[in-house]
């Protein structure tokens, strides 16, 4: 018979949803555990409430806390239809309206870098296919966690994080080597990224409009309410006629008012109504 969740357990999981909007249901007190015992190891705490009157007396020790409970899974070209369907039709088809000069990007929950570096690519990749093409792109790429935005500004992986989803003629070409297994990304893939800590759950008006909105792979760890409350944000943030991509795993919920359900063979994409 499982142990049923303590009392500290129960007062973490509402302090973590309340700054971050993850939800941990009562079966994850070991994950949270796991995750946490080096902080309080190294800050001298034994028990999950002593943590918590720590927390908020130290905004440092909460930053490292949710960095440590984010989940930062992440591969380059993940899921590979979202990267297509840019290529080659969105970009076309804002090619082809010729009203825009500089196509705006979101990747929200960007990890450690992969997905906002893998539609630079994606672009670069157009680009050599269509010698005329006449459009800038900025993509602007955000996550809760400031460690994985730290490390996500170097460019810097190893070789092994670089071989999960990415081919080695890709690699060969928008990376240079280092020294111990170490590649970085060359800066021509860099330099249209900029990276800016935001937390979905706050006003989102700063981040200004998009043609294209990546929210991919997030939505899951959030309650309903705080999945559609996000959704209609993002919404907002998106330019007339701009698209939305949500992980493949990830649901619109009831949201038909606001998003267009466009299918692609093989993916699917929202498109602002």
């Amino acid at each position: 018979m499982q142990k049923p969740p303590s009392n500290a357990y129960h007062d973490f999981t509402e302090y973590l949803q309340q700054k971050s909007g993850i939800t941990l249901g009562s079966e994850k007190e070991y994950l949270v555990n796991s995750r946490l015992k080096h902080i309080m190891f190294e800050n001298g705490i034994v028990k999950l409430d002593d943590l918590l009157k720590q927390l908020k007396l130290n905004s440092n020790l909460c930053s490292r806390v949710i960095d440590a409970m984010t989940t930062n899974e992440t591969l380059w070209f993940r899921d590979s239809h979202p990267f297509e369907i840019l290529k080659n039709r969105i970009i076309p088809e804002l090619l082809k309206a010729n009203k825009h000069s500089t196509i705006r990007i979101w990747s929200a929950a960007c990890s450690t870098g992969q997905e906002p570096f893998s539609i630079s690519m994606a672009f670069d990749e157009y680009k050599n296919k269509h010698p005329n093409f006449n459009l800038n792109f900025n993509t602007f790429a955000t996550d809760l966690s400031s460690k994985v935005l730290e490390s996500a500004k170097k460019g810097i992986y190893h070789e092994l994080a670089i071989e999960r989803g990415l081919s080695k003629s890709a690699k060969q070409k928008y990376f240079t080597e280092m020294d111990d297994g170490y590649w970085k990304i060359n800066t021509e893939m860099m330099k249209n990224v900029k990276f800016e800590s935001i937390n979905l759950k706050d006003n989102l008006s700063r981040a200004g409009q998009f043609e294209v909105i990546f929210c991919r792979n997030v939505l899951i760890y959030f309650t309903n309410e705080l999945k559609r409350e996000i959704l209609v944000k993002l919404h907002k943030q998106l330019k007339p006629g701009g698209y939305l991509f949500i992980g493949a795993g990830e649901s619109m919920l009831d949201l038909s008012d606001y998003f267009e359900l466009i299918h692609f063979k093989p993916g699917i994409v929202y498109k602002k109504k």
